[in-house]
């Protein structure tokens, strides 16, 4: 299969670009790296956790009021799956979640000397350019004839 030359312009993938990009500026080294992504990966796994134990407790309490019968059925007919099939969904998604944890622990088994994490600054600089520079502001105007910057 061909890969397209230019990356895909979707708002979903566009969105995408604009993180994957900010978060090599705001954390352009390796230990910045593996701290983000052990920090992203907890939180992932502790929100998941916690929706996954507050739909247990709903199914294994007997629906006391209408509102979580309405609940209940709510979930059912949006999603079309029963609340047993999203719990189930839930507990692969931790069990990964478990297993990536696994992964990730070795990544921080790797130390870098102060030179090389110098080295993952540059290149960040490189990768994902501040796009409020003002330079690239200028250039995006030029570019584009857009009011990038207020007329003063």
């Amino acid at each position: 299969m061909k890969v397209p030359e230019e990356p895909c312009q979707c708002p979903d993938c566009l969105r995408f670009y604009r993180e994957h990009d900010r978060l090599i500026r705001e954390f352009p080294s390796l230990r910045q790296q593996q701290e983000l992504n052990w920090a992203a990966l907890q939180s992932f796994r502790t929100l998941c956790g916690r929706v996954l134990e507050d739909l247990q407790k709903k199914l294994n309490s007997n629906p006391s009021t209408k509102s979580d019968e309405s609940w209940q059925t709510g979930i059912i007919e949006k999603k079309e799956k029963s609340i047993s099939q999203v719990i189930s969904d839930l507990e692969n998604i931790n069990a990964h979640l478990y297993s990536i944890e696994a992964l990730m622990e070795r990544i921080f088994d790797v130390k870098v000397p102060d030179v090389i994490e110098d080295t993952f600054r540059e290149v960040a600089g490189e990768l994902a350019p501040d796009p409020l520079n003002i330079d690239r502001l200028r250039l995006n105007r030029l570019l584009h004839q857009t009011p990038d910057l207020p007329d003063k």
